[in-house]
Protein backbone atom coordinates (compact mmCIF):
# COMPACT_ATOMS: atom_id res chain seq x y z
CA UNK A 1 0.00 0.00 0.00
CA UNK A 2 1.21 3.69 -0.86
CA UNK A 3 1.25 5.61 1.83
CA UNK A 4 0.85 9.92 1.61
CA UNK A 5 3.08 12.05 4.06
CA UNK A 6 1.43 15.03 6.02
CA UNK A 7 3.44 16.98 8.65
CA UNK A 8 3.78 20.34 10.66
CA UNK A 9 5.49 21.53 13.49
CA UNK A 10 5.61 23.90 16.05
CA UNK A 11 7.55 26.00 19.02
CA UNK A 12 6.72 25.87 22.09
CA UNK A 13 7.87 27.42 24.69
CA UNK A 14 7.82 24.67 27.30
CA UNK A 15 10.33 22.03 27.79
CA UNK A 16 10.21 18.78 26.68
CA UNK A 17 8.71 16.81 29.38
CA UNK A 18 5.88 19.40 29.75
CA UNK A 19 5.55 19.43 25.97
CA UNK A 20 5.10 16.03 26.06
CA UNK A 21 2.52 15.75 29.21
CA UNK A 22 0.32 18.46 26.89
CA UNK A 23 0.34 16.13 23.41
CA UNK A 24 -0.43 13.10 25.42
CA UNK A 25 -2.88 14.06 27.10
CA UNK A 26 -5.08 12.55 24.63
CA UNK A 27 -8.50 14.31 25.67
CA UNK A 28 -7.12 17.88 26.17
CA UNK A 29 -6.39 17.17 22.29
CA UNK A 30 -10.01 17.13 22.02
CA UNK A 31 -9.61 21.39 22.87
CA UNK A 32 -6.66 22.06 20.29
CA UNK A 33 -7.58 19.52 17.55
CA UNK A 34 -9.51 20.69 14.82
CA UNK A 35 -12.30 19.15 14.35
CA UNK A 36 -12.07 16.33 16.79
CA UNK A 37 -12.84 14.64 20.03
CA UNK A 38 -9.86 12.37 21.83
CA UNK A 39 -10.06 9.93 24.38
CA UNK A 40 -8.15 7.37 26.04
CA UNK A 41 -9.01 3.36 25.31
CA UNK A 42 -6.75 0.50 26.24
CA UNK A 43 -4.13 0.99 28.96
CA UNK A 44 -5.28 4.37 29.59
CA UNK A 45 -3.11 5.70 26.01
CA UNK A 46 -0.05 4.66 27.58
CA UNK A 47 2.69 2.39 26.31
CA UNK A 48 3.05 -0.04 23.47
CA UNK A 49 -0.14 -1.50 22.99
CA UNK A 50 -1.92 1.32 24.85
CA UNK A 51 -4.99 2.47 22.78
CA UNK A 52 -6.66 6.10 21.71
CA UNK A 53 -9.74 6.97 19.81
CA UNK A 54 -10.75 9.87 17.66
CA UNK A 55 -14.24 11.13 16.64
CA UNK A 56 -13.61 13.80 13.56
CA UNK A 57 -17.09 15.41 12.34
CA UNK A 58 -18.32 18.41 11.04
CA UNK A 59 -21.69 19.13 10.76
CA UNK A 60 -22.64 16.31 12.30
CA UNK A 61 -20.72 13.57 9.45
CA UNK A 62 -17.92 11.77 10.50
CA UNK A 63 -15.97 8.46 11.73
CA UNK A 64 -14.18 7.49 14.86
CA UNK A 65 -10.44 6.76 14.25
CA UNK A 66 -9.22 3.89 16.25
CA UNK A 67 -5.43 3.19 17.04
CA UNK A 68 -2.86 1.28 18.69
CA UNK A 69 0.20 2.62 20.60
CA UNK A 70 3.44 1.15 18.23
CA UNK A 71 6.00 2.97 19.76
CA UNK A 72 6.11 4.78 22.66
CA UNK A 73 9.54 6.23 23.83
CA UNK A 74 8.97 9.50 26.46
CA UNK A 75 9.15 12.21 26.16
CA UNK A 76 10.44 12.16 22.72
CA UNK A 77 7.98 10.51 20.46
CA UNK A 78 5.05 8.11 19.90
CA UNK A 79 3.37 6.29 17.30
CA UNK A 80 0.02 5.57 16.72
CA UNK A 81 -0.97 2.74 13.69
CA UNK A 82 -4.84 3.76 12.22
CA UNK A 83 -7.19 0.56 12.75
CA UNK A 84 -10.04 2.26 10.56
CA UNK A 85 -11.40 1.64 7.17
CA UNK A 86 -11.32 5.95 6.91
CA UNK A 87 -7.98 6.42 8.18
CA UNK A 88 -5.55 3.77 8.00
CA UNK A 89 -1.47 4.07 8.13
CA UNK A 90 0.44 6.00 11.31
CA UNK A 91 0.68 9.33 13.22
CA UNK A 92 4.03 10.22 14.70
CA UNK A 93 4.31 12.73 17.80
CA UNK A 94 7.44 13.75 18.20
CA UNK A 95 8.99 16.47 20.33
CA UNK A 96 12.58 18.32 20.31
CA UNK A 97 14.77 20.48 22.81
CA UNK A 98 15.31 23.98 20.93
CA UNK A 99 17.24 26.31 23.10
CA UNK A 100 14.40 28.26 24.39
CA UNK A 101 11.24 25.36 24.57
CA UNK A 102 10.59 22.88 21.97
CA UNK A 103 9.53 21.98 19.12
CA UNK A 104 6.44 19.62 18.41
CA UNK A 105 6.28 17.59 15.03
CA UNK A 106 3.04 15.98 13.92
CA UNK A 107 3.22 13.63 11.32
CA UNK A 108 1.14 11.10 9.45
CA UNK A 109 1.86 8.62 6.93
CA UNK A 110 -1.44 7.89 5.60
CA UNK A 111 -3.10 5.21 3.22
CA UNK A 112 -5.73 7.04 1.58
CA UNK A 113 -9.18 5.88 1.52
CA UNK A 114 -10.99 4.97 -1.78
CA UNK A 115 -7.62 3.02 -3.32
CA UNK A 116 -6.31 4.76 -6.41
CA UNK A 117 -8.79 8.03 -6.35
CA UNK A 118 -7.65 8.65 -2.99
CA UNK A 119 -3.92 8.44 -3.92
CA UNK A 120 -4.65 10.64 -7.23
CA UNK A 121 -6.41 13.05 -4.70
CA UNK A 122 -3.71 13.64 -2.41
CA UNK A 123 -1.93 16.49 -4.14
CA UNK A 124 -5.10 19.04 -3.18
CA UNK A 125 -6.13 16.86 -0.05
CA UNK A 126 -2.25 16.94 1.41
CA UNK A 127 -1.94 20.43 1.78
CA UNK A 128 -5.57 21.01 2.93
CA UNK A 129 -5.11 18.34 5.75
CA UNK A 130 -2.14 20.00 6.69
CA UNK A 131 -3.47 23.64 6.65
CA UNK A 132 -5.69 22.09 9.16
CA UNK A 133 -2.51 20.50 10.69
CA UNK A 134 -0.85 23.84 11.16
CA UNK A 135 -4.00 25.52 12.30
CA UNK A 136 -4.57 22.60 14.98
CA UNK A 137 -1.12 23.42 16.42
CA UNK A 138 -2.11 27.48 16.35
CA UNK A 139 -4.74 26.28 18.95
CA UNK A 140 -2.30 24.15 21.00
CA UNK A 141 0.00 26.89 21.23
CA UNK A 142 -2.98 28.85 23.03
CA UNK A 143 -3.88 26.31 25.01
CA UNK A 144 -1.25 25.73 26.74
CA UNK A 145 -0.79 30.03 27.62
CA UNK A 146 -4.11 29.96 28.92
Amino acid sequence: MTTCHAEASIELDLDVQDTWAVVVDWSRQSRWMLFTRVWATDQDGVGIGGGVAARTSVGGIGFTDDMVITHWDPPNECTVKHLGTIVRGTGTFAVKTKADGSVFTWSEDVIPPFGKLGRLAWPVVGPAFEVMMRISLRRLVKEVAA
